[in-house]
């Protein structure tokens, strides 16, 4: 699990929120409803209505089985899905959700629900070794990465696509992305210098890859200059 996160919209009017991919998957309670996020490969705009409330449990790049089983993740990648379709403990658990009263009471019944799951998921250890490997921030290659778990490539395309979502080379742009939000979100130290630490080929390449992912520019996405 990556983590717990609640979130609320106190003001009188509605607000838009850009949503970018992270690679993960959210189960996400909300407005009596409960859903599965699946993972995305570009930005979206959530629209939050005045007084609405979410609670969600997000689970890191390749752990998302443990909520969908045997379901390749690529089924929802992209998608928002009622979680009846991913596992048959929903019942119980939404009667949970509608007792909690509150967001901050709603994570709690997620974390709850999601940690009773663990002690029986069995994540595919190659996979994860790659991840692991894809966040070391090096480009990925993806017969190394296969010789490294002793997979063939189609081997590891296949387990890794149906675990994640989408291929190597897809999440490893995602986590550099993510990387470089969060460098530019830690200080103030220059576009260029966030494309350089993130291991972008310079500033151009970086620009070129918020735009496809987030739709817009870097000095938009994260307020600081060049």
């Amino acid at each position: 699990m990556a983590c717990t996160w609640t979130q609320a919209n106190t003001g009188p009017g509605e607000y838009r929120q850009l949503v970018v991919p992270d690679g993960c998957v959210d189960l996400i309670w909300h407005d009596g409803t409960l859903e599965l996020a699946g993972p995305d490969r570009e930005a979206w705009v959530a629209r939050v209505a005045p007084g609405a409330a979410f609670a969600g449990v997000r689970l890191r790049p390749g752990a998302a089985r443990l909520l969908l089983g045997r379901m390749p993740v690529g089924k929802v990648r992209d998608r928002r899905v009622a979680p009846e379709l991913a596992t048959r403990d929903v019942a119980p658990l939404l009667e949970r959700l509608h007792a909690a009263g509150s967001a901050d009471a709603a994570v709690r019944v997620l974390d709850d629900f999601v940690a009773a799951l663990t002690p029986h998921y069995e994540p595919d250890a190659a996979v994860e070794r790659v991840v692991g490997l894809l966040r070391s921030g090096d480009a990925p290659h993806v017969p190394a990465l296969a010789d490294a778990v002793g997979l063939s490539e189609r081997q590891l395309r296949r387990r890794f696509t149906e675990a994640v979502g989408y291929g190597p080379k897809t999440l490893h742009s995602i986590l550099r992305f993510q990387h470089a939000l969060d460098l530019g979100r830690a200080a103030p130290i220059g576009l260029a210098a966030v494309a350089y630490e993130a291991g972008y080929a310079d500033q151009a390449h970086f620009t070129r890859e918020v735009r496809r992912l987030a739709g817009m520019t870097p000095t938009g996405l994260l307020g600081v200059g060049g």
